[in-house]
């Protein structure tokens, strides 16, 4: 069975793998920010060609 070392037993070397993967966290959560903004504004668009439609039905 491996044994696991712990945070502090780590090298030195490891901070630029953590700052990487720090950068790459960071860009996920924008990235998902960002799609979840235009998720946003086109349900909202949706809505309102949805209720412009409806509204020309009933003319």
């Amino acid at each position: 069975m491996a044994k696991r070392s712990d945070p502090q037993d780590l090298p030195k070397n490891n901070t630029a793998r953590e700052d990487r993967l720090k950068a790459a966290l960071k860009a996920n959560m924008m990235r998902r920010k960002e799609q979840a903004r235009a998720r946003t504004q086109s349900q909202g668009a949706e809505a309102g060609d949805s209720a412009r439609a409806g509204a020309e039905k009933d003319r």
